[in-house]
Order: C-alpha cells, then structure tokens, then sequence
C-alpha cells in the first residue's frame, strides 16, 4: 500500500474525481469536527467525574469523620486525571493526524483554508494564541495536585488523631 494521498489519477478514476475528491474532502472535515465533539464530551465527563470525588470526600469527611480509608477517594481521583492526562494527549495526536491529512487535501484544492488559519495563529507559537490541548492538560493536573493536598492532609490527620 502506498503511503500517498493520491492513490489513482484523475485520468485513472474518471469524470466524477474532482466532485468525488471534495465530497471526501468534506466528509474528511467532517471526522475532524466529530472527534472535537467527542474529545469535548470525554473532558465534559472526566470533569464531572472529579468533581463528583471531591464532593465524596467531603461528604466522607463530614459524615464519618477522618479515617485514613478517606484517602482512597483522592486516590481514585489521581488515576482518573492521570487517565484524563492520557486521553487529551491522544486527542492531541488523532487531531494532530487529521489536520496533516486535511492539509495535503487542501493542496489539490482552490485554497488551502485549514493550513492558513494554522499559519495565522502562528503554529501554535504565537502569544495570542494558546492550543486548546495546551489549556486542556492544566485541568487534570490541577485536580491532581488537589487530590494530593486531600491525601495528604487524610493521612496527617488521621496520623496525628492516632497518637
């Protein structure tokens, strides 16, 4: 299998390749939105998630006091952000992948719209212009370094109540 784009000619496939090549260029464009819909669903999920485990332990707190079994909360919170770490850095990549794709189809086209809109933002380098996958990763590390605090302070508590 060829590592090309282009696996037939125009003259190989025949009269309907250009309305063909743009139809696929469309649906092509299309996957690129769904995958940010899907990748915005999962980060909508895994938020909702973290949030719900620091509700939990708060409620575990307030309800059943310090013990140090409260710090299996947090714990289960940090292998969810690290999880969440991952699966944006894999979004990252499949759209990474998507874009170079879309980029080589726009070579055959009118006008490269995807690439210039990435050349008016710099590459992802210019101050004004921070990546989402950039802003996206913050969030788990940042529930990670609170679910640290919460174990922590669960387990100097419940040290402390002990002696």
């Amino acid at each position: 299998m060829k590592d090309t784009l282009q696996s037939r000619t125009q003259e190989q496939y025949g009269d309907r390749y250009r309305e063909h090549f743009l139809e696929q260029y469309k649906l092509y464009v299309a996957t690129s939105q769904q995958v940010s819909e899907r990748r915005q669903q999962a980060n909508n999920y895994l938020l909702t998630l973290n949030s719900s485990l620091v509700t939990v332990y708060a409620f575990a707190l307030s309800s059943f006091g310090q013990h140090r079994w409260n710090a299996l909360i947090p714990l289960t919170g940090l292998f969810v952000c690290f999880i969440w770490y991952c699966l944006v850095d894999s979004y990252k990549d499949l759209n990474t992948a998507k874009f170079k794709v879309i980029h080589e189809l726009e070579e055959q086209l009118p006008a490269a719209l995807f690439r210039h809109e990435w050349h008016v933002c710099g590459y992802g380098k210019k101050r004004d212009y921070v990546p989402l996958t950039h802003l996206e990763r913050w969030v788990p590390v940042a529930f990670a370094a609170l679910y640290l605090i919460l174990i922590a302070y669960t387990l100097s508590v419940s040290a402390t109540s002990k002696g």
